[in-house]
């Protein structure tokens, strides 16, 4: 939990609401009380991505930069982590921007823009 903590720690929020956003954050991303004490190292890719995303969210960033995000995940983790970005575009107003190259994540987004060689096509 510290990880989605710090950004939050720097902004001087008070630590009881923090606490409470980086929790309610975790448990949005399948990530219970049984990780939050745990190292990174103690933790495997996906869930590592999966802590990396909360931390994100927990910044209080309105724009959220994606390079692949569920890269890493298996398919019941990527539907949380992409119902939990709709939900802040479509709920919450923020603007999240992913970079894919699975196209059911594209096809799942709102806007689609297609790169080949660098240049949008």
């Amino acid at each position: 939990m510290e990880n989605v903590l710090y950004p939050m720690q720097l902004q001087r929020r008070p630590k009881k609401e923090a606490r409470a956003l980086a929790a309610e954050t975790l448990r949005s991303l399948g990530l219970d009380e049984s990780y939050w004490k745990r190292l990174p190292a103690m933790l495997s890719g996906g869930e590592q991505q999966r802590v990396a995303i909360a931390r994100a969210i927990a910044s209080g960033q309105r724009v959220i930069l994606a390079d692949e995000p569920t890269g890493n995940l298996d398919g019941e983790n990527s539907d949380l982590v992409m119902k939990t970005f709709q939900r802040l575009a479509h709920e919450e107003g923020y603007c999240v921007i992913i970079v894919t190259h699975d196209p059911q994540i594209a096809d799942d987004s709102d806007i689609v823009i297609r790169m080949d060689s660098g240049k949008i096509v």
